[in-house]
């Protein structure tokens, strides 16, 4: 059994009364926990409110407050990749991400993730991501590393003002008419909830693809996220009709199997760009990490 050391929260969205029951709500929030081990997780007394108190099962739903719990799971898988740290200083952190390796606690991965991999060997406990990447995609995720200065660096990927540029590589088997496309529409959870789907309404999402070159039946793309939507590349691929090499989730999704390590998913994330909120100084960092491709 791994437990994680550092509690987990999440936030009891509103909701029309009558109110679910904090079990029932956890069951639902988190559908690969079953039932029943929520159910002993509180009768444990590892479940607590906003004010650190065992959560009991008559404790009621308080709709926007917080539940805190520490993650476990019965076998840790192991992530046989390192991470690098490309810059650190007292306000940020910046590392380059391996393939399969998720960014925060996830599904069932606890210590085998990159924040608590990095609080290990920073030896700041501290550390919070200021932005994710998809477990499955490598490349440059940034932490804050200073409560005091964390707010600085939110705003600036909330105000869009950080470039990002990542790689993809795609099966191609014609020539398309152009080579260049802002893609722009609406982005929302599908079925199952881990998969993301395109519906009518107004666009939450925006991105430019950029087919930069091709070699065969494979084309190399340059993908300009504008937002920052779950999936939102990988989906936007899709869309135009080029998978990403590797991709398990779309167009379709794939039966569930262990990671095939040698086969990566084509996507990283390569390059930010940004001015420091702190000292106004430039910015750039780029991932060394390269696709299945033979680089130009």
């Amino acid at each position: 059994m791994t437990i994680s050391r550092y509690c987990s929260k999440v936030t009891m969205p509103a909701a029309e009364k009558p109110y679910p029951s904090i079990l029932d709500f956890l069951t639902r929030r988190f559908p690969r926990v079953l039932h029943t081990v929520w159910q002993q997780r509180i009768q444990e007394g590892k479940v607590l409110d906003d004010d650190g108190n065992p959560i009991t099962a008559d404790t009621e739903y308080k709709p926007l407050k917080r539940i805190f719990y520490f993650r476990e799971v019965k076998q840790e898988r192991v992530i046989p990749f390192t991470e690098g740290i490309i810059f650190q200083n007292d306000d940020l952190v910046v590392a380059c991400k391996p393939h399969f390796l998720p960014v925060t606690p996830s599904g069932p991965y606890v210590t085998e993730c990159l924040l608590n991999r990095l609080r290990k060997s920073t030896g700041n406990h501290d550390l919070v991501p200021i932005h994710r990447i998809d477990r499955e995609t490598a490349g440059i995720v940034m932490f804050s590393a200073n409560r005091k200065t964390r707010s600085l660096y939110n705003e600036i990927f909330v105000n869009g003002k950080v470039e990002k540029l990542y790689h993809a590589v795609s099966k191609c088997n014609h020539d398309p008419e152009t080579t260049e496309w802002s893609i722009e529409n609406r982005i929302v959870t599908g079925e199952p909830w881990f998969i993301m789907k395109i519906e009518p309404g107004d666009s939450n999402s925006r991105s430019i693809i950029r087919l930069v070159e091709r070699k065969g039946d494979l084309a190399r793309f340059h993908l300009v996220p504008l937002t920052g939507k779950t999936h939102q590349l990988r989906l936007h691929m899709s869309s135009l009709g080029f998978k990403i090499l590797n991709d398990r989730y779309y167009p379709e999704l794939t039966p569930e199997t262990d990671d095939d390590f040698s086969s990566p998913l084509q996507l990283i994330a390569k390059k930010v760009r940004f001015t420091d909120p702190v000292t106004g100084t430039p910015m750039e960092f780029t991932s060394e990490r390269e696709l299945q491709w033979c680089p130009l």
